[in-house]
């Protein structure tokens, strides 16, 4: 299995959708179905009737999964869109901004 351009706890920037332009930080990789949940991004609304769990009822605000594609990692140095390259670095495989050759944590 290839290794994954963007995992949990990324800060991510929205490239389009109703969403675009938006930052947020990756909340859950889904890598077989090729989406990630992104915190505050593409939230979904339901209607709750009231229940026995939920005895109030109310909205319920989610945040649904975005394709893979819709979003790019966040360079660490300018806070824009980057693509991602990997290195070997010190013997060890590491992810890198395209942009500005930054290092990526994680």
């Amino acid at each position: 299995m290839a290794a994954a351009k963007i995992k949990k706890g990324d800060k991510v920037v929205v490239l389009s959708g109703k969403d675009k332009g938006k930052h947020g930080e990756v909340t859950k990789a889904l890598p077989k179905e090729g989406k990630v949940i992104v915190s505050g991004v593409n939230v979904a609304t339901r209607h709750r009737k009231p229940s026995q769990a939920n005895p109030q009822g109310g909205l319920e605000r989610i945040e649904a999964p975005l394709h893979v594609s819709k979003v790019a990692l966040e360079d660490p140095k300018t806070g824009k869109p980057t693509r991602v390259r990997f290195e070997v670095q010190d013997g060890k495989k590491v992810r890198v901004a395209v942009k500005s050759g930054e290092t990526i944590n994680g």
